[in-house]
């Protein structure tokens, strides 16, 4: 099952970057660089993709920054749900594009605009993030898309994991999980 990071102020601090980076890399095949509140975002992006590649990540992701990633040299992007019609100009600069997805219809969307991949959120209760979708809607979901489905949200322990994974989830994103 696919593992993936997804790093937050909160669980990333610059000062200590190589060992963050070694301790989600024996855990996580992908991990992406998101900070939402961050003025310096492109230079700290440099900075953590360069680091990052010195690990075996399968794949190194930005937040909605096609053009960066493009520069910067980043595998992909990680778009959020609003910015599904950006998914074709992502894959036309060779970007590998997975999109944040909340419905079946979102999903089938950014399946029909190219994306490689969908998370699928939030499935387990998780802050400010509303109520959550499901196991049954995960599964709905991963059986419908030919595209691989990430479960996203909530996601803490093993067990949540193997559920997912029950249900169809090509794999896992998380955060805390990766603390």
């Amino acid at each position: 099952m696919l593992s993936y990071a997804i790093t937050d102020p909160s669980t990333l601090s610059f000062d200590h970057l190589d060992t963050y980076l070694s301790h989600i890399s024996g855990k996580a095949d992908m991990v992406l660089y998101r900070d939402k509140q961050n003025f310096n975002y492109s230079d700290n992006a440099k900075i953590f993709i360069e680091a990052a590649k010195k690990y075996s990540f399968d794949k190194l992701l930005l937040h909605n920054e096609i053009l960066l990633a493009k520069e910067i040299k980043a595998d992909g992007v990680h778009l959020s749900s609003d910015r599904l019609e950006e998914i074709p100009f992502a894959k036309e600069k060779g970007l590998f594009v997975i999109i944040s997805t909340h419905t079946l219809k979102e999903a089938q969307k950014a399946e029909m605009l190219g994306a490689d991949m969908v998370t699928f959120s939030p499935v387990y209760d998780t802050p400010n993030k509303g109520k959550p979708v499901g196991l049954e809607k995960l599964r709905e979901v991963s059986g419908t898309v030919n595209i691989p489905v990430i479960a996203l949200g909530g996601i803490l322990t093993t067990e949540q994991i193997k559920s997912c994974q029950k249900v169809g989830a090509y794999g896992f994103a998380s955060i805390r999980y990766f603390k």
